[in-house]
C-alpha cells in the first residue's frame, strides 16, 4: 500500500501527468453525466460517431496548419446538430445516421492524412489517445469548456431529466424538448472533442457509455445512477492512468480495461441482488 502511494506521488510530480489528471477528471465527470441521458435515450453510439467526425476535422486542421481543437469543436457541434435533426425528421434512423457520419468522416480523415503528411505523431495521438499530447493550452481550454458543460448540465438538470424519460409529457408541460435535445447533443460534442486528446477517437465513446451502463446494473433511481456513474468514471480514469504510467500502456485502452472490470463486478453484484 505504501509502495503504491509512493508510485502515485511520483506520478503526480510530472507536469504532463498533472495536466492529464486535471483535464481528465473534469472530462470524465462530464462524460458520465451526459452518458446516463444518452444511454437511456438509446443514443449511446453518438459519442462514437462524433469522435470519428472529430478525427476527420483534426486531420483537415492538421493539413491546413490550423489549431486542431478550435477547428474540431465547431465542426463536431454542427455534426451533432445535423445528426439530431436527421433522426428527428425520420429521414434516417439514429443508428444509421451515426454510422454514415462515423465511417464517412473517418474515411475523409484517413484520405487527408494519406495525401498530406502521413500519420504523424499528433494525429496518431488523436486516434489512439496520449497523455503526453496534453499541452498547457489544451488543459486551459479543456477546463474552461468542461466547467461550462457542468454548469449548463446542473442548470438545466430538471429539463434534461424530463426530456430523457418522457419527451411527450415534457413537451405537454411546456418544456422546449427540441432545444434541450440540441443542448444535450452540443454538450456531448464538446465533451467528445475534449476527451479525444486523452482517450483517442476510437475509445472516447467508452468514457460516455461504460459508467452509465455499469451504474445501472446496481442502481434503480436516476440520481443514484448519476452519482454512481460519476464516481465510477473518475475511479476508472485514476486507476487507468496509474496503470498506463506504471506499465507504459496507452492511456485510453488502460481506462477502458478498468471500465470493463468495474462492469463485470457490478453485473455480478446486480445478479446476486436480483436473486
Amino acid at each position: 500500500m505504501t509502495e503504491m502511494l509512493s508510485y502515485l506521488g511520483e506520478m503526480l510530480t510530472y507536469p504532463f501527468m498533472q495536466r492529464a489528471f486535471v483535464a481528465g477528471i473534469l472530462i470524465s465527470i462530464c462524460a458520465s453525466l451526459l452518458g446516463v441521458s444518452l444511454v437511456l435515450k438509446r443514443y449511446s453510439m453518438i459519442g462514437d460517431g462524433l469522435s470519428h467526425v472529430g478525427f476527420g476535422a483534426l486531420a483537415v486542421a492538421s493539413a491546413l496548419h490550423l489549431a486542431p481543437l478550435l477547428v474540431a469543436i465547431p465542426v463536431v457541434i454542427l455534426a451533432a446538430f445535423v445528426l439530431l435533426r436527421l433522426s428527428e425528421n425520420g429521414k434516417l434512423k439514429g443508428d444509421a445516421a451515426v454510422a454514415m457520419f462515423s465511417t464517412g468522416a473517418l474515411a475523409i480523415g484517413v484520405m487527408v492524412v494519406s495525401v498530406t503528411s502521413g500519420m504523424n505523431t499528433d494525429l496518431n495521438s488523436y486516434l489512439f489517445g496520449s497523455i503526453l499530447a496534453m499541452s498547457r493550452s489544451d488543459v486551459v481550454l479543456s477546463v474552461i469548456l468542461a466547467a461550462v458543460v457542468l454548469v449548463l448540465y446542473l442548470l438545466f438538470y430538471n429539463q434534461l431529466f424530463a426530456v430523457t424519460f418522457d419527451p411527450v409529457f415534457a413537451r405537454a408541460t411546456g418544456v422546449k424538448t427540441g432545444f434541450f435535445n440540441v443542448l444535450l447533443a452540443v454538450l456531448t460534442a464538446v465533451t467528445v472533442v475534449l476527451g479525444m486528446r486523452m482517450m483517442g477517437a476510437l475509445l472516447i465513446s467508452s468514457l460516455i457509455i461504460f459508467p452509465a451502463l455499469t451504474a445501472m446494473r446496481v442502481c434503480r433511481h436516476y440520481r443514484a445512477v448519476i452519482l454512481t456513474a460519476v464516481l465510477l468514471s473518475v475511479s476508472s480514469f485514476v486507476a487507468g492512468m496509474t496503470v498506463s504510467f506504471l506499465f507504459a500502456t496507452p492511456a485510453g485502452a488502460s481506462i477502458v480495461v478498468v471500465d470493463i472490470i468495474f462492469y463485470c463486478i457490478f453485473a455480478a453484484l446486480g445478479a446476486i441482488r436480483a436473486h
